[in-house]
């Protein structure tokens, strides 16, 4: 373990918790001189070294990164990386980021730090993208550093259907997963589908890790209560690695020991050490590609009001893109305020999918719902959402399958291998076309 590294309980106030960061921050900036990009940006002058140097600095775009693919932000000599990963982002240009070796205990260390602990006795089915993303190669590596066996299930990967990922929870005593909370929905069809029931047939589970979308109250209460364990979240990037997770009570904790936060105010272009507005970020222990007043642009909310659990962190609640909405009758409506009415239906529902269409005159919802139960289901929602939400809607149930087919759910689909010779009554014109 690397010795320089901050660990829960090295300091016991926000005023410990900052002059640490500070301590850090001269180093930080020196390594950040080293990239061709932080270099031209610091100009000729005394390079960076304190935090009031750093409020001067123009903050670092997502745009920055992608105009200085692949290397422009490296700060260390290319044969020290470890690896190199990019973004999921939608902007069509790739989003760089590379780590040392020594990035990656920085790396799996965040990661590890939930209040539901990783142990050599647990088995971890990673169902985040490896391919060029770091999720899954940041749950694999956090899993290993606490001796932890790992089921490498991907998510983009034909070879690892739903029903697949099902067997594999079933059979191998998964005890942690890893995933968007979205496929703890899909796995519980997927677990019905094939005859088992979540909260029953599934009994080595003991906790669900998720991130990667926002999460609403109610959806992680219903995820919980329908696998009967606890859903632990947190929250990070490509970029960044973790950057917040859960501890005792229940509250997203950024990692202020291991990276140094601001919240940018669009409208003002002012920063804050708390408030709400779009997270900013300077690691701090990042050797290979430092980042200096990363804004990542999710839209959160800042605290540095004491939590219960003592660890004193500052709190962070993530709206992410579930911020903005679409116009309504005259009103803006949000997926983070719709999920919550979504499920918030009872549970005998039995609604796990769902997706809407705003139209500038009325929301249409269309739910998934159990057969007996689908027209309360259908009026309970369009009652909640006119009354809470204020805009017209009309809410359609679908039956089971509806919405997500079942054969997709039961399906095993072929891994094909490459292959040149063919007999007769075969396809050739798959020898190069295997997936």
């Amino acid at each position: 373990m690397n010795a320089h590294l901050p660990q829960l309980g090295d300091w016991t106030s926000a005023e410990e918790l900052l002059a640490g960061q500070e301590k850090q921050l001269a180093l930080t900036l020196s390594w950040a001189a080293r990239s061709p990009f932080y270099a031209q940006r610091f100009g000729s002058g005394p390079t960076p070294a304190d935090p009031a140097d750093l409020a001067g600095l123009e903050l670092t775009s997502k745009q920055d990164l992608r105009d200085n693919y692949p290397f422009g932000l490296l700060a260390v000599e290319r044969e020290r990386l470890a690896t190199y990963h990019e973004s999921s982002g939608t902007a069509g240009q790739p989003t760089p980021s590379y780590y040392t070796a020594e990035d990656w205990q920085d790396l799996a260390e965040r990661f590890a730090r939930k209040h539901v602990g990783i142990t050599p006795a647990d088995t971890l089915l990673v169902r985040t993208p490896y391919a060029l993303l770091l999720t899954g190669h940041l749950a694999h590596a956090a899993a290993r550093l606490n001796g932890a066996t790992v089921v490498p299930g991907d998510n983009r990967s034909l070879a690892t259907p739903c029903s697949r990922i099902v067997r594999a929870l079933h059979d191998l005593e998964v005890t942690l997963t890893w995933s968007m909370p979205t496929e703890c929905l899909l796995w519980a069809a997927g677990a019905r589908a094939a005859g088992y029931e979540p909260g029953r047939d599934f009994p080595a589970l003991r906790a669900l890790f998720v991130g990667g979308e926002p999460l609403s109250p109610a959806r992680r209460s219903r995820i919980s209560r329908l696998w009967g364990v606890p859903v632990v979240e947190e929250y990070g990037s490509t970029e960044t690695g973790t950057l917040a997770g859960e501890c005792p009570a229940g509250r997203l904790h950024l990692w202020a020991d291991r990276a140094r936060f601001e919240v940018y105010d669009p409208a003002t272009g002012r920063c804050a050490p708390e408030g709400s507005g779009q997270l900013v970020v300077t690691t701090l222990f990042r050797e290979a590609m430092p980042l200096v007043r990363y804004n990542l642009e999710d839209t959160v909310e800042v605290s540095y009001e004491e939590c219960p659990c003592g660890w004193q962190l500052p709190t962070v609640t993530v709206l992410g893109r579930s911020a903005f909405g679409f116009p309504v009758g005259g009103r803006t409506v949000t997926q983070h305020r719709l999920e919550e009415l979504v499920f918030g239906l009872p549970d005998e529902d039995e609604v796990l999918f769902w997706r809407a269409r705003a139209e500038p005159d009325v929301l249409r919802v269309e739910i998934e719902a159990a057969p007996d139960r689908a027209a309360g289901a259908a009026d309970r929602l369009d009652r909640a959402i006119r009354d809470r939400l204020g805009v017209p809607t009309r809410v359609t149930a679908l039956p089971p399958g509806g919405l997500l087919p079942t054969e997709l759910l039961r399906a095993m689909p072929d891994v094909v291998k490459p292959r040149g010779l063919f007999g007769p009554d075969e396809d050739w014109d798959k020898a190069l076309l295997y997936q």
